[in-house]
């Protein structure tokens, strides 16, 4: 109940910030012709939460993937910093962040070849970057090489997201998996915590982003023309909010 109190109260003082926030960071990645808008209108796709409590093991197979339809995901080696500020931003309540930002390293084991690095975006109006990084970044997995593949995430998997990849590493066991999310996607949801239990129990290691990801994201993923990130004042707090909340969750 304390969390919750506090929760509703940090809203309250946040929620001028943000809407005005989200209106800078349009502002300002309007006056590029490159970039584009930031920000665009959030498809409703939250799914109903379980009425009967948590299980004592998670029960991946009652979370059954949704089909979604096609839809082109914007792929790139750096994004715009516009981007990373807003949608990267650990608040509690993100309000106008639609948007799932995933960058992604992987290891294939092999010195030759190098480390694999991108970013993947999509506007969760259709295939969502996690199914397509294991699809067309991923998509010829070779069993004799072991791939270490990292990503640090704008938020953490939804439900759907959450099963397809615990589905992927249960059948390649050559595939170790990392996520550092900014933020929990619909944390309180029953069905989003039992999707997070499904990643663990698969072998899948789920971490939230401390304020020192925050800066080697952006040295290494943003088009930051060697330009500092200045991280925001609550970032240490809130990093420790959702910490304390993602650690509740899988101990459950």
């Amino acid at each position: 109940m304390a969390d919750k109190s506090r929760a509703q109260m940090r809203k309250k003082v946040r929620s001028e910030k943000d809407a005005k926030e989200s209106t800078e960071v349009k502002n300002e990645a309007g006056s590029s012709k490159e970039n584009g808008d930031v920000q665009t209108a959030e498809s409703a796709s939250a799914a109903d939460a379980n009425a009967n409590g948590a299980a004592a093991k998670p029960n991946c197979e009652e979370l059954e993937p949704m089909e979604v339809p096609p839809f082109e995901t914007i792929t790139g080696d750096r994004m715009d910093p516009f981007a990373f500020r807003f949608q990267f931003k650990n608040v509690e309540y993100s309000s106008g962040r639609n948007k799932t930002f995933l960058c992604y390293l992987v290891d294939r084991g092999n010195m030759a070849d190098g480390l694999m690095r991108g970013y993947l975006e999509d506007e969760h109006a259709g295939t969502h970057a996690e199914e397509v990084f294991f699809t067309r970044c991923l998509g010829q997995n070779d069993p004799a090489l072991k791939y270490t593949v990292t990503w640090y995430m704008s938020s953490s998997p939804c439900a759907d997201c959450a099963v397809k990849i615990s589905e992927v590493l249960k059948a390649a066991s050559n595939v170790k998996l990392s996520v550092y999310a900014a933020r929990l996607f619909e944390w309180e949801e029953e069905e989003i915590q039992s999707g997070m239990r499904c990643l663990q129990a698969a072998g899948c290691k789920l971490r939230m982003m401390k304020p020192l990801d925050f800066s080697y994201t952006w040295d290494t993923f943003v088009d930051n023309d060697d330009q500092p990130l200045n991280l925001w004042d609550d970032c240490k707090e809130n990093y420790e909010f959702y910490q304390e909340k993602l650690a509740d969750i899988l101990q459950q």
